[in-house]
């Protein structure tokens, strides 16, 4: 199989493609982005596993038409994992700039290629901020651009699947997704933990929605490989969609209770109230990832269920706290 990775080079797109590398029998696989691959960022294992002959890398811009030269030798698979999605961040038109522009150009060139199958990254941002628990029968009601901007994705990739019967089409809603090399919040949280920063702010019990990034890399061969099964198919022929998290999603102190016992983190964590914390985010913000939007996402549960994937009695393979082992295993200067 010779297949193409938008976004090859950010996190989830390296991931995948060494579990491409190492589960599967591929000829070629392509990462295509915008910046080569920051070795720096990741674990020496999985940068050798790019570094494999069969991984090439190809700089593009998705917002531009691609080329047709890509397509030489065939494509088999297109993932689309390229996005603008860090919030704050970015104005409100980089976002549909972004991601809209990417769902375009990536399903005009498999539509131009004859490319059958396409494996779509989107988000549990379309389901917009709620108390209630929701899952993939409920409706998106986006309140951020950039969970606008992923639902209409989504769209743009139904319209294409909807252009011929043999085509295969799968969206995968993830969770937060954290792992070796992420840099986001979990590494933060883990950060704060070791140094003994890290304070609750009336949110111990908040659930938050999250998948291990190897864990997010074998659903979508799971699914991938489930496309020609009518039973499967939940949107329309040859074209489904599910949420990726673990079940239930954990809590705000499951994360710390996982992190703490894996790390071996002795020092105390203390509750803070919440408006407090808040306030000085305003005084303080732009250093060290402090900002009043962020705070306010730590306090704000994300119900959203794998209730697609439970139905069907996935096998997770990784629970939180053998995630967070396998990540200090493969990736230690994270936890260090």
């Amino acid at each position: 199989m010779r297949i193409l990775i938008f976004g090859g080079t950010g996190f989830v797109g390296a991931h995948y493609a060494r579990h491409l590398l190492e589960a599967r029998p591929v000829a070629q696989v392509v990462l295509c982005d915008k910046a080569p691959l920051d070795e720096s960022r990741y674990a020496p294992v999985l940068v050798q596993a790019l570094r494999d002959p069969r991984c090439s890398f190809r700089q593009l811009d998705l917002r531009q038409r691609i080329p047709d030269d890509l397509a030489e030798g065939g494509v088999d698979l297109i993932a689309n994992f390229a996005a603008v999605h860090r919030e704050p961040g970015h104005e409100a038109w980089e976002y549909f700039e972004t991601n809209l522009l990417g769902a375009d150009n990536v399903c005009e060139f498999a539509d131009r290629i004859g490319c059958k199958t396409i494996l779509f990254t989107s988000s549990i941002s379309p389901y917009g901020p709620s108390e209630l628990e929701r899952d993939e029968k409920s409706l998106p009601v986006p309140s951020t651009p950039y969970g606008a901007s992923k639902l209409a994705a989504e769209k743009i990739h139904l319209g294409w699947h909807r252009g011929g019967d043999d085509r295969r089409l799968l969206i995968v809603r993830p969770g937060v997704v954290f792992g070796p090399g992420e840099g986001g919040n979990v590494t933060r949280m883990i950060r704060f933990l070791r140094k003994g920063l890290f304070v609750y702010l009336g949110n111990r019990g908040v659930r938050k929605s999250g998948i291990y990034v190897k864990s997010l890399s074998r659903m979508f061969e799971w699914g991938l490989e489930r496309l020609g099964d009518p039973s499967f198919c939940n949107i329309r022929p040859g074209a489904a969609f599910f949420n990726a998290s673990f079940d239930p999603p954990p809590s705000v102190e499951d994360y710390v209770k996982a992190i703490r016992e894996v790390g071996e983190f002795k020092r105390p964590v203390f509750n803070i109230p919440f408006k407090l914390i808040y306030a000085i985010s305003h005084l303080f913000m732009g250093i060290g990832g402090i900002h009043p939007v962020r705070m306010r996402k730590l306090v704000r549960p994300n119900l959203i269920l794998p209730s697609f994937l439970k139905h069907l009695d996935y096998d997770w393979k990784w629970d939180l706290r053998s995630a967070m082992a396998d990540w200090k295993c493969e990736k230690p200067e994270d936890w260090a």
